[in-house]
C-alpha cells in the first residue's frame, strides 16, 4: 500500500496503537444459524462486506451496497489465512458479530466469532490444535456463543476505530492493527447503528 520508507516513518507510532485489539469482552448470545451463502435469503438483511484489496467496508443488502466506508486498515501482516495468536494477520472468511463494546479504548469494538469452525477444522488437520479445542470452538459456534478466545488460533478479532490513538497513522493508509479491521472514529460511529449481534460479516 505504502512504500517501505513511509511505513518505517510511522513504526514508533504503531506501538501505541496496535498493542491488542479487544479487551473486556462482553459476550452476547448469537442466533445459532448456519453461515449464509451467496443465494441465501438471509442476505436480504443488512450484512457487512470487508474488501481488503479495495480497502473498503460496505454495508450490504443482497449484493447492493447501502453505505461504503473507505480507507480501512487491517493487520500489520495483511489479510489472509490466520494461523496463530500474535501473527497480526486479519482472517479472511465469513463470520458473525459476537459482541459489541461501545466503550472500548478503540472508540467502539465490534467483535467477531473468530475462530469459526472453518479455521478450527483446518487447524485440527494441521495439528495446530487438539481435538478437545476443536470441539470447544465448534460447540460454542453451534450454540450461538462466542468461541473460546484463548486458543492457539488467537481471538479478539473485530472492527474498531482509532480511539485516542494517533489518527495520522490511519490517515496515512498504514495497516496498523493486530489483526482487526479499523475505521476512523467518525466512520465507526456511523457504522454502529447498522450493527447487531449475529450479523453476517464477510472478509475477503
Amino acid at each position: 500500500m505504502w512504500k517501505l520508507g513511509q511505513r518505517i516513518m510511522f513504526m514508533g507510532i504503531l506501538v501505541g496503537l496496535s498493542g491488542g485489539c479487544a479487551p473486556n469482552i462482553v459476550e452476547q448470545r448469537q442466533p445459532p444459524l448456519p453461515l449464509t451463502t451467496a443465494r441465501d435469503p438471509a442476505l436480504r438483511e443488512p450484512w457487512l462486506l470487508i474488501d481488503t484489496k479495495a480497502d473498503k467496508l460496505m454495508v450490504m443488502r443482497d449484493h447492493q451496497p447501502l453505505e461504503v466506508f473507505d480507507q480501512i486498515a487491517v493487520g500489520s501482516s495483511g489479510a489472509g489465512l490466520k494461523h496463530r495468536r500474535g501473527d497480526n494477520k486479519t482472517p479472511l472468511g465469513v463470520f458473525r458479530v459476537g459482541w459489541v463494546n461501545d466503550h472500548s479504548r478503540f472508540k467502539k469494538f465490534i467483535g467477531l466469532d473468530y475462530p469459526n469452525p472453518d479455521y478450527a477444522e483446518r487447524a485440527l488437520r494441521e495439528r495446530r490444535i487438539d481435538h478437545l479445542t476443536y470441539e470447544r470452538i465448534r460447540a460454542a459456534w453451534m450454540s450461538g456463543h462466542t468461541p473460546p478466545q484463548n486458543t492457539p488460533l488467537g481471538g479478539q478479532i473485530g472492527i474498531h476505530g482509532v480511539g485516542a490513538g494517533n489518527p495520522q497513522v490511519h490517515e496515512a493508509g498504514i495497516d496498523w492493527t493486530s489483526g482487526c479491521v479499523a475505521l476512523n472514529n467518525a466512520q465507526i460511529d456511523a457504522l454502529r447503528p447498522w450493527v447487531k449481534v449475529g450479523m453476517r460479516v464477510e472478509i475477503r
